[in-house]
């Protein structure tokens, strides 16, 4: 009988279409398997879906530092849906692809059409893709009908409040934008009188003198808005008279506020786009200005042509920092967000009370805010922004949104690291500049 003799060579011969027949063997089972457990998003109405941009724009927001692109979609919660599809069209390595996410018979412009200048109507459209939608808050439902809606017309205006931004030797080196609202005259009036004077300001250290503009930013308050008596007329003699109030046609709620920081960033662009920086704050704060303008100081340095220009990156925002923070849970509270609308963690942002940022992040914040859904809360927007711009905030022990203790809050001695503290009254302000402005004891 004859044997059949294999080298080493010939048996790998031998084996190689075994080996070949099992690897076309898992790669067919991993397919079926892939197949079978793949499910199609969830489908929007192409109603919802974001206007397409060239690749060749220049408005797309860039690739950030860490990775945000999040293709898994939170499944049931409006307001993640909607973002995930602009997240999905606005990536730069899947943009190419946004004719596909936007379907065939999507019009490109549908968003600039419904943004409503200068009215904006309610779009019930929107309330059909939350099945409690009835159930939830008064604020809650009128900031679904219409977070469509983007731009407002003015109704008063401030264009000279920056005449010189032409000159950067003479830009305001901060610019103070104060939400603020109608009736909230008194607490205008004492900001006005201590920390907010429009002017040359003194640093703390007694250094330079730097120009400060503020400014105050209001919606509209009416009947719809609640019980509110009709302060038009007084409003427009206070405008006339101090030349610093900004006030767009929306209701003034607080699910708005997001509203104020889209429009001033677009009013700041073409009235002050010089200013070096941004004070961001609501009317209840007290800020220690010169304090403020010696930790800026910090950050800009005299070029050799005597202006005075931002120092390292300008990417620049410092607050006081919130990590780690979900959707309020408490039904009761301004903060409650309904998880049918947003589910998942925040990301990191400053708290709303006050933040300052540099006046080129300012712009480019203006860009990126185009491709991120209105949120009805301000700071956590401002977050979602600079979340997608790949920028971390900075964190600075001087902003005290949550107060001092309150064993201290009495103490001069105790505001000697402060930058801004939350909240006071206009009594409060108007005190407590007058104890800071006197000599103080040594601490």
């Amino acid at each position: 009988m004859a044997r059949c003799r294999c080298s080493g060579r010939a048996l790998c011969l031998c084996l190689l279409p075994f080996v070949m027949m099992s690897h076309l063997l898992v790669y067919i089972m991993v397919s079926i398997f892939v197949a079978i457990s793949y499910r199609p998003e969830p489908q929007i109405p192409l109603h919802f879906v974001a206007s397409g941009a060239s690749s060749n724009s220049g408005d797309l927001a860039p690739h950030p530092l860490t990775n945000f692109w999040n293709l898994h979609l939170v499944e049931g919660a409006l307001w993640n849906r909607f973002q995930h599809l602009q997240d999905r069209q606005h990536n730069p390595i899947l943009r190419s692809n946004h004719t596909e996410l936007m379907g065939p018979n999507t019009d490109p412009n549908y968003m600039h059409k419904t943004d409503g200048f200068p009215s904006c109507h309610p779009d019930h459209l929107w309330a059909s893709q939350l099945p409690d939608f009835n159930t939830m808050s008064e604020q809650m439902q009128d900031f679904v009908l219409s977070m469509h809606c983007r731009h407002y017309s003015l109704m008063i205006d401030q264009p000279d409040l920056c005449s010189d931004q032409d000159d950067e030797k003479e830009a305001p080196l901060l610019l103070m934008a104060i939400k603020s609202q109608v009736g909230q005259f008194e607490n205008r009036q004492a900001i006005r009188e201590t920390w907010g004077r429009s002017g040359w300001v003194t640093e703390d250290t007694g250094g330079n003198r730097w120009r400060v503009r503020t400014v105050f930013l209001l919606g509209r308050q009416d009947a719809t808005t609640g019980p509110h008596a009709d302060l038009a007329a007084l409003l427009k003699l206070e405008s006339s008279h101090h030349k610093d109030i900004l006030q767009w046609d929306f209701r003034d709620t607080f699910f708005n506020l997001t509203l104020k920081d889209l429009l001033f960033w677009d009013w700041l662009s073409i009235h002050c786009s010089h200013a070096h920086f941004i004070f961001k704050g609501d009317d209840d704060v007290f800020v220690r200005t010169g304090a403020l303008l010696d930790y800026l100081k910090e950050h800009i340095f005299p070029s050799q042509d005597g202006s005075n220009r931002t120092k390292g990156k300008e990417d620049f925002l410092v607050g006081d920092v919130i990590t780690n923070a979900w959707p309020s849970i408490q039904v009761n509270t301004k903060y409650y967000i309904p998880e049918s609308f947003y589910k998942g963690v925040y990301p990191t942002y400053a708290g709303g009370g006050g933040v300052v940022y540099s006046g080129a992040l300012a712009s480019r914040l203006r860009i990126v805010s185009r491709w991120v859904s209105l949120f009805p809360i301000d700071d956590v927007y401002l977050g979602m922004c600079l979340h997608r711009l790949g920028i971390s905030p900075i964190h600075h022990q001087g902003f005290l949104t949550f107060d001092l203790p309150e064993a201290d809050r009495e103490k001069p001695c105790a505001y000697r690291r402060v930058l801004l503290v939350h909240k006071r009254s206009p009594k409060e302000m108007l005190r407590l500049w007058r104890t800071l402005n006197a000599p103080l004891p040594e601490c």
